[in-house]
């Protein structure tokens, strides 16, 4: 039976700035004064199911809104129907804007550090499985946080490749037998939404 490491997301506590794993993937920041909202949007309902419970866990009030086939009938248009899950607004959030939000829009706080938790965020907000290795989903919209955010996988022992649109991103590609295993380790225990596969196992 394998141990669980001392870092991983199952024994730490969970923080509130993990919840900026969410916005190191596409999440959103709703700036309003003093009670800022987070949402971020899915087309896979199991990942708002998860982030839900761990958004409770830091006593962050947040609902998901199901997507209703009464306003597109079987989506005929090939549009792909997004669950959201949003966050009430709370002064609780107002650290987590004053790091990751300036006024040209997104950033990566400085000095970032990709703690257990942070990445078990990030994992159920853009993480999947590749062919080689794992990906780690960065936002499309804020090209400028994706290098940084390469660096700090980096500084957490989770050095990656970056890869652009055309690759099958924007996201941070983890190979390798010692830092998928590493991955593993800090994101913890899948939780029971998540479908077989989704989420990375040793040597993945």
């Amino acid at each position: 039976m394998s141990q669980l490491s001392l870092f991983s997301a199952d024994l730490t506590p969970p923080q509130l700035a993990d919840l900026g794993g969410l916005m190191a993937a596409h999440g959103q920041l709703d700036i309003e004064p003093d009670e800022p909202s987070l949402s971020i949007r899915f087309t896979e309902s199991w990942r708002a199911e998860a982030l839900l419970r761990e958004c409770r866990v830091r006593d962050v009030a947040a609902a998901i809104v199901y997507p209703d086939s009464t306003d597109s009938p079987d989506w005929a248009d090939g549009t792909v129907p997004l669950t959201v899950l949003q966050t009430d607004p709370t002064p609780m959030l107002a650290a987590m804007a004053a790091d990751w939000m300036v006024a040209s829009g997104k950033m990566v706080p400085a000095e970032l550090a990709v703690t257990a938790g942070l990445l078990r965020c990030w994992t159920l907000a853009a993480g999947r499985p590749a062919d080689i290795g794992f990906l780690l989903g960065l936002d499309p919209l804020a090209p400028d946080t994706h290098e940084p955010l390469a660096a700090a996988c980096a500084a957490a022992g989770l050095a990656g490749s970056l890869l652009g649109v055309r690759g099958g991103g924007p996201a941070v590609r983890i190979v390798g037998y010692r830092r998928c295993s590493r991955l593993a380790e800090m994101i913890g225990t899948p939780p029971p939404e998540a479908p077989p596969g989704a989420f990375p196992l040793h040597g993945h």
